[in-house]
């Protein structure tokens, strides 16, 4: 069974340094997305029933969503 350690990014012996960089900017850009959704499920959890009604929300869809793991959209 392979183990996260043992996955090699198969990165071409003629690749730039631009397509390397660019590789670097989507890990990043995904580990943000990932934070984001962390945080902002983890808020809609603590909102009070007045704040759920303010969005049109209801405890059991903010429940629902909130209860997703953030690599989930």
């Amino acid at each position: 069974m392979s183990r996260f350690n043992d996955i090699d990014l198969a990165i071409e012996p003629g690749a730039t340094a631009a397509g390397q960089r660019q590789l670097q900017v989507g890990v990043q850009g995904v580990y943000t997305q990932w934070v984001q959704r962390y945080s902002t499920r983890r808020a809609l959890l603590a909102l009070s029933e007045q704040h759920l009604r303010d969005i049109g929300l209801s405890r059991e869809q903010a429940v629902a969503e909130g209860s997703k793991p953030f690599w989930k959209a």
